[in-house]
């Protein structure tokens, strides 16, 4: 690698500094999810290609403009994994997991990958945590899922959030309003978005995403989907509003909501944050009923969403001067030979489940202070030539005799007072 060598566009480095923000919220995101019963799961980052064309859908921009997909030596299409869903509903397949208690609930947190172009918070390898309930149609799948997102970012701190709600309906009550929608747009078709007028057939849907300013004019004007609902699909929106008013979770009713992925049936959803400008979007998602069939398992009703780590991040904001992570302590020595004991005195306390650490330049013992600030340690050890030992209370100055033997035990009780 050249020494002005970058890493490619649209990808970033996670540095020390970062990691804590996503360390902090990775433990809130298990936290919230454990507490409600979700297990775990794990995908591979490329799946076949077909994967995606079948489950997210050929006319979507995602398939159509931004997976990165190739050719492998078997001379089978592989596509780095744009989004977690169609990914976990063939895993449900494939390991037979209708056979279990449903609904089977999951969570993942990963890295997922996109060609569109880099901005603040959106990147070409970007990484996302998400919730999938499979197997059950139920109004209350629906509200769980959305007040696990809103728990989430709640308890991470996450400002000026909004839920924005909304349904498709089944794909057969939409059927008729389709043709309403693609007869209005054909009637107005010299003022669409050149994009928009190649799928009306495929996807009109999707105009209402369009941020062409003519388009949008067009649409202001549009027949709404939600104003036909009607029958099981109606009642089972005003069963998830329910739920929600009920449970104190504040939404608006967006009749122009649309998803990018075409899996979504009846409940969709999004949140926002007004902490990030025109690109508002922390994540979203929603009912996804006919999924799992059609990627070949039996009928399947489902929902989740996915939330995008690095959006929620930036509306946290810089977390620069967010303390650092507190050590217990500190071992420095004033020789070489004491230096030795220091390693072993430094294993013996992390293996009493104390955080610790010592000199692993060539410092005098005034550098070695310094750099216990630097990391943030409660207390220095301090071991004389004698084979005496002083403990050294870094935020008052204090400092006494101890015995050696017996520093894990004061460590542990500074951990206690300071708690």
């Amino acid at each position: 690698m050249s020494a002005g060598a970058q890493a490619p566009k649209g990808t970033f480095d996670v540095l020390p500094a970062d990691a804590r923000a996503r360390d902090r919220l990775e433990r809130i995101v298990r936290g919230v999810f454990e507490r409600a019963g979700y297990g775990r799961i794990e995908t591979p980052a490329f799946e076949e290609t077909e994967l995606f064309e079948r489950g997210v859908g050929e006319a979507t921009d995602v398939v159509e403009k931004e997976m990165f997909s190739f050719e492998d030596r078997g001379g089978r299409s592989i596509s780095l994994r744009p989004e977690g869903t169609a990914p976990v509903c063939r895993a449900y397949i494939e390991h037979g997991m209708h056979k279990l208690a449903q609904p089977v609930k999951l969570f993942y947190w990963g890295p997922f990958f996109r060609y569109e172009a880099p901005q603040a918070g959106r990147y070409r390898q970007f990484h996302q945590f998400g919730a999938e309930a499979i197997g059950s149609d139920e109004p209350l799948v629906d509200a769980e899922v959305i007040m696990l997102f809103d728990e989430i970012i709640s308890e991470a701190g996450v400002p000026g959030v909004t839920l924005r709600l909304s349904s498709l309906g089944s794909p057969e009550s939409r059927a008729s309003y389709r043709e309403e929608l693609i007869a209005y747009l054909r009637a107005n078709e010299s003022r669409l978005a050149g994009d928009v007028r190649e799928r009306i057939s495929a996807n009109p849907m999707r105009a209402f995403d369009s941020k062409d300013e003519g388009t949008g004019e067009v649409m202001a004007g549009a027949p709404r989907l939600l104003e036909r609902l009607e029958g099981a699909d109606a009642e089972h929106f005003d069963a998830v509003r329910g739920l929600l008013d009920a449970n104190g979770v504040a939404y608006e009713v967006d009749d122009t909501l649309v998803r990018g992925l075409d899996y979504y049936t009846r409940t969709v959803f999004e949140f926002d944050s007004a902490h990030l400008g025109a690109q508002s979007q922390l994540g979203g998602g929603g009912r996804y009923d006919r999924l799992v069939e059609q990627l070949g398992g039996p009928a399947t009703p489902a929902a989740g969403w996915a939330a995008g780590i690095e959006r929620i991040l930036l509306a946290i904001g810089d977390d620069a001067d967010a303390p650092s992570e507190v050590r217990d302590a500190f071992v420095a020595a004033t020789t070489g030979e004491q230096r030795h004991r220091a390693l072993a005195l430094v294993a013996e306390l992390r293996s009493a489940g104390l955080s610790a650490e010592l000199d692993l330049g060539s410092r005098g013992l005034k550098g070695q202070l310094k750099q216990a600030d630097r990391v943030g340690a409660r207390s220095t050890v301090i071991l004389d030539e004698d084979g005496s030992a002083q403990l050294r209370d870094m935020k008052s100055g204090e400092q006494r005799e101890i015995d050696p033997a017996g520093a894990i035990q004061r460590i542990e009780e500074l951990r206690r007072e300071s708690s």
